[in-house]
């Protein structure tokens, strides 16, 4: 069997082709390499990726992120001017959007985590492109995003679980540790508990006290354990002194499921060829567990012994015979027994292998077992090699032997995942494998410090030098120095640069601790990455849709120019208004005009403004404009989806944090302290339901209320809500009570704005600046109020009274609406802030206590053409090891990341 490689690629062909291939018995090779490069030209593939700070933060911090987009071969992308940034709660709501500027592939900003804005618990950040939001959500940067509550947190709690099956039902046994901000047990303490299902439905409740050690048993059933991974457990405990304290505990690593999945490699076993087989081990929270045993066939003969190697995964040989079946009989660490059936072995197939251990080659291995190879034999077949839809190798050849391998030098890819894939004739897909190839092809990233010693609030210099091989690059950087001593961390686990771009984003699924394959340290990492491989889905390019022009469909083109406000123009019997004149008007920036088209559409592009901006657009220059009227469409959001990066969340905040949240606390209190003042000034009351008249008949003590001071520092009510709430979730502009929400009885909340009912949207343009308190009822008592409007519940928002003044007849005249003429708050590009890091000059008076735990973060570190750059900080008082973590790319698309080390004195 000699491989053939064609003479040349297609990189840049038509953008129309002929499907008429599809009726052939064969297809060439060079059509397949023809329509894969003319989808991966129709469909380029952009990525986000976000460099923090640190990597968990508290309700009192700034998170500082730098965004980078890319494209293929990790160039900063044209494609896409805005980047994306979501974050949803723990129910799936989205709590906080911010939009970015991207320049040149870049944008940087910040979000600050208001306390009550943001209560303690694991949240989801995402991040995306409009280009992005056409293809699945899985490919978006996603981050578990952990904040712990340093200002109002009185109770730190611990909780394990122990689940056992009884009658075929999962009995859960959890047992939680309460303790006051002084580690002291909270003991003989009142607890109420309810487990519920994310549908509502309720699993269990209960009350008791905790013991004299303050602890809390409770225990439940339940019929489904995958209704366990997205239940919640509720506990509140009155602690005597001040209101009682809610704790909320994901169940998911209560449900208890563990299950073990094998691949061959290739795709298939196949009758008297030996393969290597893959499996990996999981628990109910998605990360690998450790398990031993053996493959037995049906006649009870053992095969093979195996046994897990790195985070639950494993590889074993076996050649499968003709008419056996086999089975894994595995043990798990907790002495639990489980037998699984290894897939269906096929009696007649191809496949193929790769190995990946030589540092110069990866070496092909194509295998046809006996009955295959007789009926194909000098048959032909095609080999393709691709990354990120870029074809980096191709080769026909024709079948004549049964088994043929070959080397490939490593040196025709870049670092980074390559899908292989063996084809028919007929341009059918056979056999594939991913590899990851790792070439010394990095920027070479250096920072030096101009110490290895400090003492505390010294001045630090650092020099940033990047090379690409031995040239010198320019590149675009960020920088974050930490106090390791308040961040301590798992470097196995965290996000990097590499570990993103190279590895996590290139798989559909989640890869657990992605910078253990990354680190020098780790001496297995080569062969646990290969492990990965095989285990591991790579769902980027779908060759059988490829072959028949199946293109996924486009929804969104990238954002080429900027922000756009579009809308429509209509007479007020609602015909629209052909070639009518709008003008738009925002201050501080002059003005701008369009007109509409036949059917009275209109659209502002280009545009560039900051976020809560004001904006009017009128159509007073036309003829009888009284008679005209201005709609202004909504924007279009990625709407919400449930979050499946569930496995690096966190059970235990407040006691998993604890050095970190104790810190927080100090640098609150630090900011936060008030001098005494005396106030004269007129009480004036706070507006309650009660006084409003449409309102007469709810019940006298609300479900909830909750205060001003919960929302403050909050843009949008709307979005703020469901966060600040509790029991309450957001669906297609509406508001529900969870337990309610997939029930039978699914119905919206009613929102009441200052006694008036409205939709829930009107809370958009509200500030939590704005409101003075929300109360909330579960039933409208003898109002009849949900009666009225098919609804269940209400949420009452009472607005912040302001002094009332006489005005004239003409100012009340601009207060009335003109139907030609719309003033809003338009959404726009985040404010980005400057990092604040103080400068501490020798004989000044050195100020209070300086806690911060980032030391420095510069999200514009750019290096000259001599690919050096400068910056220099202050260490705080902390004492210890503080760390330097430096990413970028550079123009080329070189990835780069370094990370320092020194000590404070």
């Amino acid at each position: 069997m000699n491989f053939k490689k064609p003479a040349f690629l297609f990189f840049f062909i038509a953008s129309c082709f002929t499907s008429a291939f599809a009726q052939r018995d064969t297809v060439g090779l060079t059509t397949i390499l023809d329509k894969t490069t003319k989808y991966a030209a129709a469909f380029p593939i952009e990525k986000v990726y976000l460099h923090f700070d640190k990597p968990y933060y508290a309700a009192t911090d700034t998170i500082w992120f730098k965004a980078y987009v890319t494209i293929e071969k990790h160039l900063p992308s044209a494609l896409s001017k805005i980047v994306y940034i979501d974050i949803a709660n723990s129910q799936d709501t989205i709590v906080k959007e911010v939009k970015l500027s991207v320049v040149n592939g870049f944008a940087m900003g910040s979000i600050v985590l208001t306390p009550g804005a943001y209560p303690e618990g694991n949240y989801h950040l995402r991040a995306y492109t409009g280009w992005m939001r056409n293809s699945d959500p899985e490919y978006f940067f996603n981050k578990n995003l952990v904040i712990g509550n340093p200002v109002d947190n009185a109770v730190s709690t611990n909780i394990s679980f122990n689940t056992a099956m009884v009658n075929k039902r999962i009995r859960i046994n959890a047992s939680i540790s309460y303790k006051d901000p002084g580690e002291a047990p909270l003991a003989n303490k009142k607890i109420t508990w309810t487990a519920t299902a994310v549908n509502g439905d309720e699993l269990g409740k209960g009350k008791g006290n905790t013991d004299a050690n303050g602890l809390f048993n409770l225990d439940f059933t339940g019929d489904n354990a995958s209704v366990l991974q997205s239940a919640i457990l509720t506990t509140i405990i009155d602690t005597g002194s001040r209101k009682p304290v809610l704790k909320m505990f994901p169940l998911k690593t209560a449900a208890g499921i563990k299950d073990v999945q094998f691949f061959p490699e290739g795709g298939d076993l196949l009758v008297g060829v030996r393969s290597k087989v893959a499996f990996k081990a999981i628990g109910t929270n998605g990360l690998g567990l450790n398990v031993k045993g053996n493959i037995t066939d049906n006649t009870g003969a053992e095969v093979a012994a195996i046994s897990t190697q790195h985070l639950g995964m494993g590889v074993f040989a076996l050649s499968p015979e003709d008419g056996k079946s086999y089975k894994a009989n595995i043990t798990f660490a907790d002495g639990t027994k489980t037998t699984y059936d290894l897939p269906r072995i096929r009696p007649a197939g191809i496949t193929m292998a790769l190995f990946n251990t030589d540092p110069a080659t990866v070496t092909l291995k194509i295998s046809a077992n006996a009955p295959y190879f007789t009926n194909n034999q000098n048959k032909q077949y095609y080999i393709i090699a691709q990354t990120g839809g870029t074809i980096l190798f191709a080769a026909q050849t024709k079948l004549d032997a049964a088994v043929y391998s070959s080397a490939i030098q490593k040196s025709k890819f870049p670092t980074g995942i390559v899908q292989f894939t063996l084809f028919t004739a007929t341009g059918v897909p056979v056999s594939e494998r991913i590899v990851f190839i790792q070439n010394n092809d990095a920027m070479n990233l250096t920072v030096t410090a101009d110490k290895k010693i400090y003492n505390t609030r010294q001045n630090v210099k650092m020099v940033v030098n990047a090379k690409s091989k031995t040239l010198p690059v320019m590149g675009n950087f960020s920088v974050a120095v930490i106090d390791e001593g308040k961040v301590p961390f798992d470097e196995n686990n965290e996000t990097t640069i590499l570990s993103n771009l190279l590895l996590s984003s290139e798989l559909k699924g989640y890869v657990e601790k992605p910078n253990y394959y990354f680190l020098a340290k780790n001496t297995n990492a080569a062969d646990d990455l290969d492990v990965l491989m095989l285990t591991q889905g790579y769902r980027r390019i779908s060759y059988s849709n490829i072959l028949v022009g199946k293109y996924p469909q486009i929804y969104l083109y990238p954002e080429q120019q900027g922000l756009e406000i579009s809308g429509i123009l209509r007479t007020n019997t609602g015909m629209p208004v052909s070639k009518g004149n709008l003008l738009l008007q925002m201050p501080g920036k002059a003005s701008e005009e369009t007109y509409t088209d036949m059917v009275g559409n209109f659209k502002f592009s280009k545009l560039t403004f900051k976020d809560s901006a004001q904006v009017t657009i009128t159509a007073r220059n036309n003829p009888l404009s009284k008679n005209m009227a201005v709609s202004i469409n909504g924007e279009s959001y990625q709407p919400a989806s449930k979050n499946n990066y569930v496995y690096d969340e966190i059970p235990n905040i407040d006691s998993t944090f604890k050095p970190y949240l104790a810190n927080s606390k100090k640098v609150y209190d630090s900011q936060h302290i008030l001098k005494e003042v005396v106030i004269k000034a007129t009480v004036y009351k706070k507006p309650l339901h009660r006084d409003w008249p449409g309102l007469t008949g709810l019940p006298t003590i609300p479900d909830q209320t909750v205060g001003a001071e919960v929302f403050k520092g909050c843009p949008s009510l709307f979005n703020c809500l469901p966060s600040m709430v509790l029991g309450i979730t957001a669906d297609n502009g509406l508001f529900y009570f969870i337990r309610n929400y997939n029930s039978s009885d699914k119905l919206p909340i009613q929102i009441y704005l200052d006694g008036k009912p409205v939709d829930a949207t009107a809370l958009s343009t509200v500030r939590g600046d704005d409101v003075e308190s929300v109360e909330v009822y579960k039933t409208d008592g003898f109002s009849g109020a949900n009666k009225q409007t098919g609804t269940a519940g209400l949420i009452l928002v009472n607005m912040r009274k302001i002094n009332k003044t006489k005005i004239s007849f003409a100012q009340m005249q601009d207060l009335i609406p003109k139907p030609y003429e719309v003033t809003y708050t338009a959404n726009g590009f985040a404010v980005t802030k400057e990092f604040y890091s103080p400068r501490y000059l020798v004989g000044k008076p050195m100020g209070g206590p300086d806690l911060r735990s980032t030391i420095y973060w510069n999200p514009k570190v750019l290096t000259d053409k001599t690919g050096a750059a400068t910056f220099d900080f202050f260490n705080a008082d902390g004492r210890g090891t503080y760390r330097a973590t430096i990413e970028g790319i550079d123009a080329d698309g070189n990835l780069g990341r370094y990370v320092l080390r020194y000590t404070v004195k």
